[in-house]
């Protein structure tokens, strides 16, 4: 028996795949840890919008377990607070889902994006990546990892990213759930979580295009606040998305007319 476990043992150390398998596990964990790090900042303003989408959930009359499997099952803080005065007014399904449902296709922009960095990976893996991953996240692993090109590394970024923000916004959620029915109105934790996301959301928005966006969207909601069922959210969101798009190919077509532009000077001052 120990010839056998001292042979088997020589076999392992003398297996050419065993220390690059150490050395991929090493890497992985430095690079959850510093998506992980990365995140950090953004967990508490995620928490905090969690509590008050909970307390919401609890104060539109839902029970304890219907606003807990919303919560685990939907996992989307706009898309819970978008249906939340339909379901009060007793609006048609047909009608909370389809503003769910639009509320919510950002993330379809967000799949876009990340689907070439993981196309390799199996169906399933990549569906729980998509449940886990939220707004911020998506946001975060873009800045570090800007390219579709072959980089190492980038599972357990996003990993590290997306576990820690799914875990602080259930935590969150679930607190505001099972306190919502003591949290009075006037403690105002709508205005404080609405507060805690934008000191979040407003640093991402770094370009023109998405400004533009936001711009669009907010004056439409503005306008539109009165829509019965809340619809005017839904316009709102539409046209922000499609002012947003319609910005960014104007901008791109800008960028290259000019760059054309300038190789044509440049092409006729060597002549």
């Amino acid at each position: 028996m120990r010839q056998q476990r001292f042979t088997f043992i020589g076999k392992m150390g003398n297996f050419p795949a065993f220390p690059k398998l150490f050395m991929s596990f090493e890497s992985d964990k430095a690079a959850f840890r510093e998506g992980f790090t990365v995140g950090i900042p953004s967990l508490f303003g995620i928490g905090a919008w969690g509590l008050v989408v909970g307390v919401a959930m609890i104060k539109a009359g839902l029970t304890v377990p219907q606003a807990l499997g919303m919560t685990f099952l939907v996992f989307a803080g706009s898309a819970q607070l978008a249906s939340l005065p339909l379901i009060v007014a007793h609006a048609p399904a047909w009608v909370i889902f389809a503003t769910a449902l639009v509320v919510n296709l950002r993330f379809v922009i967000f799949s876009a994006i990340l689907a070439p960095h993981f196309a390799h990976l199996p169906w399933r893996t990549r569906a729980y990546l998509g449940y886990f991953s939220g707004d911020i996240s998506v946001a975060l692993f873009i800045q570090r990892f800007p390219g579709f090109g072959h980089e190492k590394g980038k599972l357990p970024y996003l990993k590290g990213l997306i576990i820690p923000n799914w875990a602080s916004w259930q935590i969150g959620s679930v607190v505001g759930i099972l306190l919502g029915s003591q949290v009075p109105m006037s403690w105002g934790l709508g205005f404080a979580g609405t507060l805690a996301i934008l000191c979040i959301m407003l640093p991402l928005v770094m370009n023109k295009a998405a400004m533009a966006g936001v711009a669009v969207a907010g004056v439409v909601a503005l306008l539109l606040v009165n829509f019965p069922y809340k619809l005017g959210l839904l316009v709102a969101v539409v046209l922000g998305m499609g002012a947003a798009m319609a910005s960014e190919e104007w901008l791109e077509a800008r960028a290259s007319r000019k760059q054309d532009a300038g190789t044509q000077d440049n092409g006729d001052a060597h002549e």
